[in-house]
């Protein structure tokens, strides 16, 4: 199939999956939080696993991987597969609606939605030119952004005051995992490089092998660690009354939903844009001070307007951490070996997607949230420093070109 062809279709179902994506998008933000902590009164245990029920996902994304590339399936036929059995999770869990199912249903279905990317990124690997890789692929996220975002204020009014209904969302979310999954189906793809053995962390050797990838994923994990530590207590913040707010569902769901969602989809094009033109280590540390910014704005103000505010440059940076967390390695991986990189960074997202949640629940229950913010913000500005001895490798980098053999003589 010729690559126009294999663009065009890609396109099409992506901007369909995109819909779908931003309704499960809700899930992990707002919604199964919500439910776990107003419906069931979930203790801080069970309210980390449901948050952090993607990042599962990411952990055994290498495993994934390599089982994919030992079957020989097409990156985009198994992750149709593998979505289709998350969707079959929140159904399991909207008919049998107590706490345990619930977190079993919720968990197992966005942590097959997190396990499929290195797939995903795999075949835009393949089906997106790289000149134009960030601009199709902020496009897209633009729809997911906008579904995110009117979903949040739809479902908020919807289950504010009828919170006992919640299993009608857990059919949406099912649903909507069915119709990316009959998109991924549709997309042409192909099977991945069966090298370096079948054994399922095989991909690990990379950290090893490639020094510029290696230091890269050490910030990343300082950043998303104290990122992805915070991001959960946005929602307990804003609806245990033992913060002096209690909000009702619908505005929890408009400050952690709607308006980061309305500042995404603005920005979107043009992060963008600066994926495929700038280098891209400046653009990850211009996005790690947005993160640090909003974070301080939104957990230390103790204010309604300091809430929009972080939420609004939440929303920002967020939606260049869209583009660059899902593309960056497509700049300097080998184009065979994408997935296996993919994979890599997945796993390390994974682990801290797990530990930050249950890190940031234990520690809220101890310190003031002010601090947590203060110390998250530190931890997110030594990331940055670090990175900027690497921006001389992310301007070599502009074209999408691999530094394997740069930069490791």
């Amino acid at each position: 199939m010729a690559e126009a062809s294999r663009t065009h279709i890609t396109y099409r179902y992506e901007r369909w999956r995109a819909v779908a994506s931003g309704v499960l998008e809700t899930a992990t933000s707002t919604f199964l939080l919500v439910i776990a902590l107003q419906w069931f009164h979930a203790g801080a245990f069970a309210k980390a696993l449901v948050a952090g029920g993607g990042s599962l996902g990411l952990i055994v994304s290498p495993v994934i991987v390599t089982v994919v590339s030992s079957l020989g399936w097409p990156t985009a036929t198994a992750a149709s597969r593998l979505l289709a059995a998350g969707a079959f999770s929140f159904l399991l869990a909207a008919a049998l609606p107590g706490l345990p199912i619930f977190i079993l249903g919720s968990v197992a279905g966005m942590a097959t939605s997190a396990a499929v990317i290195p797939l995903l990124t795999q075949m835009y690997q393949e089906n997106y030119p790289a000149k134009e890789r960030g601009r199709l692929f902020s496009k897209t996220v633009m729809i997911r952004i906008g579904t995110a975002a009117l979903f949040s204020k739809l479902a908020g009014v919807a289950l504010d005051g009828r919170l006992d209904q919640f299993r009608w969302l857990l059919l949406v979310f099912a649903m909507a995992l069915g119709g990316a999954s009959y998109c991924l189906a549709r997309c042409p793809s192909q099977a991945l490089t069966a090298e370096g053995g079948g054994h399922p962390f095989r991909a690990m050797r990379f950290v090893r092998e490639d020094p510029l990838f290696r230091r890269t994923l050490i910030c990343w994990m300082l950043m998303g660690f104290a990122n992805l530590m915070m991001l959960p207590l946005r929602v307990e913040y804003l609806g245990n009354p033992n913060y002096h707010f209690g909000l009702s569902v619908t505005r929890i769901a408009i400050l952690t939903g709607v308006i980061p969602n309305l500042a995404r989809l603005v920005m979107s094009p043009v992060w963008g844009w600066c994926f495929d033109h700038l280098n891209f280590f400046a653009l990850r540390v211009t996005l790690n001070i947005g993160f640090a910014l909003g974070m301080l704005a939104f957990f230390g103000g103790h204010s309604l307007t300091g809430m929009v505010l972080g939420a609004i440059i939440f929303g920002i940076s967020n939606a260049g951490g869209d583009v660059a967390w899902s593309l960056w390695v497509t700049k300097f991986a080998p184009a065979a070996r994408v997935a296996d990189y993919m994979s890599v960074h997945t796993f390390f997202t994974g682990v801290r997607g797990v530990l930050a949640p249950i890190c940031g629940f234990y520690f809220i229950s101890r310190w003031p949230v002010g601090w947590l913010a203060i110390i998250s913000s530190a931890m997110i500005i030594a990331a940055s420093l670090l990175l900027v001895p690497e921006i001389r490798f992310g301007r070599r980098a502009r074209a999408g070109t691999a530094l394997v053999e740069e930069v490791s003589d």
